[in-house]
């Protein structure tokens, strides 16, 4: 999860981009270069956390769902600014619990009690200068914006919230434009399949990304942490397209090998490299060589994080050839499969190219190893997975 120290990363890459324009230390960035926002999530009961989602947009839960929990942080805060965002909710059957922060989690994930309300506001340095605006989806429409402390949803009436809306603006700049929708309808009763890539990113994630981007698909790429300062750009555009960062480890390391102190260390340098670099941080990891014990497992679970192996392996690595990558997805390929990639080769990328548009053909939906999980039941932290079939 996203701590108050670790946020200093990002304060750290804004301090060196002001100070580098001349910006006096505890000004107001009349013109940053990228705007502060909101990134957010929410526990849908009988599914799992969603993906982060980006200011402004519709974090909603799919059809006979609700929301029992939610968490939220902030992206590209200006460093010079104190203060963070701070949020509370209203349980059913618990009332208002307390106010949590930093993407901690506000609610429950252990009921079947839907949450009612919400509270957001910001704190410090951060309060005075900008207004944060948020809705949820009640009785199957959008509340009113509600602002700074408010309280949007209903409470005592046995409504349950569905979905959250949340931006950051500017005070003065006015309410937050209507978000176009949540621009990712997924349909529970078609066929999808996960493309997981490993071990990059490189070269050739570019041209993966391309063809998912001309075809409307999505994939995870669980990377190698101390390869993504090399590809910054190629890492926020993953982010940007909403495809799934993951982690493969810092160093490739095997997990079996590691302590305790060893793997969370590990784990923890990827996260906050890539929370520095594209402002969000990873939900579920591959063991690198999908070699995992009981006690990687449970040093996993005290983490929260799933581990996710495969159904399909194309051996792409050890071929590098890339119609028999192709082959062997097509022929084996049914619903629920998670498909094992890797994006470190121009032949991996050949076969993508082929396969993210004959897939789609097929009537495959190319989901997020999330996505597809949140479809089908969720995800344990420690649990190991490798398809989730209908």
């Amino acid at each position: 999860m996203i701590q108050g120290e670790r946020i200093g990363l990002l304060r750290a890459l804004a301090a060196a981009v002001f100070c580098g324009a001349g910006l006096l230390l505890g000004s107001f960035p009349a013109f940053a270069e990228t705007e502060m926002g909101a990134v957010y999530g929410a526990y849908v009961h009988g599914t799992g956390w969603t993906e982060n989602y980006g200011d402004n947009t519709l974090c909603q839960a799919p059809q006979g769902g609700y929301v029992t929990a939610v968490r939220a942080s902030l992206e590209n805060q200006p460093a010079e600014l104190t203060g963070t965002i701070s949020y509370q909710v209203n349980l059913s059957g618990s009332g208002w619990l307390d106010w949590q922060e930093n993407y901690v989690e506000a609610g429950s994930t252990e009921t079947d009690m839907p949450l009612e309300a919400v509270r957001f506001q910001l704190t410090g340095q951060l309060a005075e200068q900008y207004d944060i605006y948020y809705s949820v989806y009640q009785n199957g429409a959008w509340t009113e914006l509600a602002m700074n402390g408010e309280t949007a949803g209903t409470e005592a009436m046995g409504l349950r919230v569905d979905g959250l809306r949340l931006a950051v603006r500017r005070k003065g700049s006015g309410v937050p434009e209507e978000p176009a929708g949540s621009g990712r309808v997924l349909d529970p009763a078609k066929p999808m399949v996960a493309l997981t890539f490993d071990d990059g990113p490189s070269n050739a994630t570019t041209r993966i990304l391309d063809s998912l981007e001309q075809n409307g698909g999505r994939a995870t790429f669980f990377m190698v942490g101390n390869r993504m300062s090399s590809y910054p750009s190629t890492v926020k555009r993953m982010v940007e397209m909403g495809c799934e960062p993951a982690s493969h480890t810092w160093d490739h390391s095997f997990l079996t090998k590691l302590s305790e102190a060893q793997i969370l260390a590990n784990l923890n340098q990827m996260d906050d490299t890539l929370q520095s670099i594209a402002g969000v941080r990873t939900m579920v990891m591959r063991p690198p060589g999908g070699k995992i014990n009981e006690a990687s497992k449970a040093v996993l679970a005290k983490r929260g994080t799933p581990a996710i192996l495969w159904s399909i392996d194309t051996l792409d690595w050890k071929t590098k050839n890339a119609q028999r990558t192709i082959d062997t997805v097509l022929a084996t390929v049914k619903d629920g499969d998670i498909i094992l990639m890797h994006d470190l080769y121009e032949t991996s990328a050949d076969a993508a190219a082929v396969l993210i548009p004959e897939l789609t053909s097929r009537g495959y939906q190319l989901v997020t190893v999330s996505e597809l999980a949140g479809m089908r039941g969720g995800m344990a932290p420690g649990h190991t997975y490798s398809s989730f079939r209908p």
